[in-house]
């Protein structure tokens, strides 16, 4: 940690003495004047034709957007609504149903590291009301995530332990149709799909008493729904794919950031989170743009750089790439070893978003983490200020602890870090 860029001490709540770098340099009044924070005390009737144009301009882009909403909901008349995701035990072995309100065709693949299996529902959305996030206890499956991953496609994920002979997959047409998941032993009806990457078509099957017995519990077959009902479930379509990603690995080059106990360097630790994180995200369809790649500083001047002219320049990789989200990676750091937890910053007066990327970060790292969940909090910290997207800084852990220390440094912590910020930031997208 470099004292000399310390420009104002951070004091949290009962622990006024928490260590902090350049990263954490707060806008003062005198740095706002100077960057982005310029306001406007009084109206010079001369700019009053140009805020007209400025106002006519965002109408005709309201209406473009209404328009274009209005195109996808006569688009979506046509394709599978996915009402939900089911997971049943029986037998030792796991059923994931995924229900669907008409026929459906579906691709599935294999992720590694850890070990995932994808269906892609082809031409179809999921209903905003529909579970995002399945936790599952069992050691053959752990969770079961399912997202709008691009406009005609709903994706399926399935956390599992079991090797590629150990699940099938299979769909059932009929008046319920559903594409079934099991994990474990062969399914009892149905056709095993081959792991390949193209597209299934529904295969009709007979009914047998064990799909009656299923159906049993399943709501009644709900009715098309209204046009108006259709745009209001529509307008919660989100996803992953496409999305634009700034990750920023705090500190870097002649800023170590926070060093832990055994001589481990803040800098070290952000940096490979962020690289595990990018691959995650990329594997999900994201563009990731990493504000520094290497063990450098980002500013042109390197080492000679203020610290404003650092963060400015990270703040400015983000805005060129016109970032959906913002995200810099942090450890904590305090005197006393024996403080631990996660938190979540955002710009105390920007975003609702900030707030909300802030919470589904910070909840889905804890809970990949286990570590003790110290909120989210607002804060006036320089890269969260001068991002032009929602934007947040996230301190993993607290590096000055042993414990903690020793997860971050490890492989396992890595990739457990990297994956709760993924998660989370699946989350937030929906």
């Amino acid at each position: 940690m470099k004292s000399v860029r310390l420009t104002q001490i951070f004091r949290p709540n009962k622990e006024a003495n928490r260590t902090h770098s350049q990263s954490y340099v707060e806008d003062l009044p005198t740095q706002c004047g100077q960057k982005r924070c310029v306001k406007m005390a009084w109206l010079n009737l001369s700019v009053l034709p140009l805020l007209f144009t400025m106002i006519l301009v965002g109408l005709i882009g309201f209406g473009s957007a209404v328009t274009g909403e209005a195109a996808f909901s006569d688009r979506a008349k046509d394709m599978t609504k996915v009402s939900g995701i089911r997971v049943g035990k029986t037998d030792g072995n796991v059923r994931i149903v995924i229900d669907a309100e008409r026929s459906v065709s579906y691709k599935q693949s294999v992720l590694s590291n850890p070990t995932r299996v994808v269906v892609d529902v082809q031409n179809a959305w999921v209903a905003p009301e529909a579970k995002k996030d399945i936790a599952v206890d069992s050691p053959l499956v752990s969770r079961v995530r399912v997202a709008q991953f691009d406009a005609t496609t709903v994706r399926v994920v399935v956390e599992t332990s079991v090797n590629k002979d150990g699940w099938k997959i299979f769909s059932l047409d009929g008046e319920k149709p559903r594409i079934v998941m099991d994990f474990g032993a062969a399914p009892a009806g149905g056709k095993q799909a081959t792991p390949a990457q193209e597209a299934k078509k529904p295969v009709p099957l007979p009914q047998t008493d064990e799909d009656e017995e299923e159906a049993a519990d399943e709501d009644e077959v709900q009715q098309p729904r209204d046009s108006d009902q259709l745009d209001r479930d529509l307008s919660a379509i989100t996803g992953m794919k496409g999305r634009r990603i700034a990750i920023d690995p705090g500190h870097g080059g002649s800023d170590s950031g926070a060093i832990g106990p055994t001589g481990i360097m803040e800098k070290s630790i952000t940096m490979r989170v962020s690289r595990e994180l990018k691959r995650l995200l990329e594997a999900e369809g994201a563009t990731v743009i990493l504000t520094r790649t290497g063990d450098t500083e980002v500013s042109e001047k390197g080492a000679s750089a203020t610290s404003v002219e650092e963060l400015q320049a990270r703040c400015d990789v983000a805005n060129k790439a016109k970032a959906d989200i913002f995200l810099s990676i942090h450890a904590d750091a305090f005197t006393n070893r024996e403080v631990k937890g996660t938190t979540a910053y955002y710009y105390a007066q920007g975003t609702k978003q900030s707030k909300l990327l802030a919470d589904s970060v910070r909840t889905a790292l804890i809970d990949a983490i286990g570590t003790v969940d110290r909120g989210t909090q607002s804060c006036n910290f320089y890269v969260v200020k001068h991002t032009d997207m929602p934007a947040i800084l996230v301190e993993i852990s607290f590096i000055s602890n042993p414990d903690e220390e020793k997860m971050m440094n490890s492989e396992t912590g890595i990739k457990k870090i990297a994956q709760g910020i993924a998660d989370g930031i699946a989350d937030y997208f929906g």
